[in-house]
């Protein structure tokens, strides 16, 4: 099966973008409402998600289904993990699966709004942007019989450290994951204040790239603290990546809910609900259970209900779901990718100059 590549799929999204575009002024023209979402898209039953294409030449029933789970932690962890479950959606659905393990948020929500992407994993915050930039429709989340997984933001320092609530980390080195992470990053700038630590006056915001970059970052002292998704960190003391002694959490948040699962909206529409059925239908491997802090299948989810309480927090911190935010928060993502990228170089070229 072939692997997509990030930068194949970037260059297919310029190209789209190029020949959409007579297209999607068209369809601008005939849309009776949209709401948050892009031009390309349009929302004409209210229920904040793009429309299935009217015009059944639009509409894609691909012989291979390209399938990413969101890159809060490894790719390559995430790909053996989810094994199990994209054999069984190959044999659910009769299509190939080919698992595409994405190196950051934009490029996951760029591949979909190319159509090369089918169905994804999002995590919490970058689920927005998929929706209303990428036409993803969110239909699950992972959970139990009774529920969908939920998590809080949880703050860390090191064990060791002085900290004892969030106003004592002013003008210290504090690590968000990325620009449009909920828990690293948005819910911090909603909330922090409150807690008397505004992000940006209080300290300057340091992007690690991840949640699983923040928590090492914090266990190996680069940074004095760091805001995460605590179902991440719990799975990486799980995992053995860290211990819990190592650290201390001196704020939890109440629960939003965790990653959604969601299908692009131009699939056929008896395509869409097969893949529903299969996710719905499908129950966990011990192995996943473990990883997944318990859970054991996918939750149906709504994103006009289930992710009002994550569009709130978008809202209250200044960073709503539309292009001008996304654009900005790409390009913060590029940046925060090369400035990583230096990084190591440079720690690279140190560790050959050494004895």
């Amino acid at each position: 099966m072939r692997i997509v590549t990030a930068s194949f799929v970037a260059g297919l999204l310029a190209a789209g973008i190029a020949f959409g575009t007579d297209e999607a002024a068209a369809q601008a023209q005939a849309c009776t409402n949209r709401g948050d979402l892009d031009q390309l898209y349009c929302d004409g039953n209210g229920d904040l998600v793009a429309d299935v294409p009217t015009d059944k030449r639009k509409l894609r029933n691909p012989s291979t289904i390209v399938f990413a789970y969101t890159p809060v932690e490894d790719p390559a962890v995430y790909e053996n993990i989810f094994r199990p479950f994209t054999d069984h959606l190959a044999k659910c659905t009769a299509k190939k699966i080919v698992y595409y393990p994405v190196q950051s948020n934009s490029a996951q929500i760029e591949a979909m709004r190319s159509g090369r992407l089918h169905v994804a994993g999002y995590s919490s915050g970058p689920t927005g942007f998929a929706v209303n930039m990428a036409g993803a429709i969110p239909f699950a989340a992972k959970g139990t019989a009774g529920e969908y997984r939920s998590y809080r933001l949880a703050f860390i320092v090191k064990a060791e450290s002085p900290f004892q609530k969030l106003a004592d980390l002013k003008g210290k080195k504090v690590a968000h994951t990325s620009a449009s992470s909920n828990s690293g990053n948005l819910a911090p700038r909603a909330l922090f204040p409150n807690e008397g630590l505004t992000p940006e006056k209080d300290y300057q915001v340091v992007y690690s790239g991840g949640h699983d970059k923040s928590v090492l970052g914090v266990v190996s002292g680069d940074f004095d603290g760091g805001a995460v998704a605590s179902d991440v960190l719990e799975r990486m003391i799980v995992r053995g990546t860290i211990k819990k002694e190592q650290i201390r959490v001196i704020y939890q948040s109440a629960p939003f809910p965790t990653s959604s699962f969601a299908y692009a909206h131009d699939l056929e529409p008896a395509l869409a609900e097969k893949i529903k059925k299969c996710f719905y239908d499908y129950r966990f491997t011990p192995e996943m259970t473990k990883e997944f802090n318990g859970d054991d299948r996918f939750f149906p989810i709504t994103y006009k209900k289930d992710w009002e309480v994550i569009r709130t927090v978008a809202a209250a911190s200044g960073t709503p779901y539309n292009k001008a935010q996304y654009d900005k928060e790409t390009a913060q993502e590029k940046a925060d990718e090369v400035r990583r990228a230096q990084q190591r170089l440079q720690q690279q070229q140190q560790e050959q100059k050494k004895p």
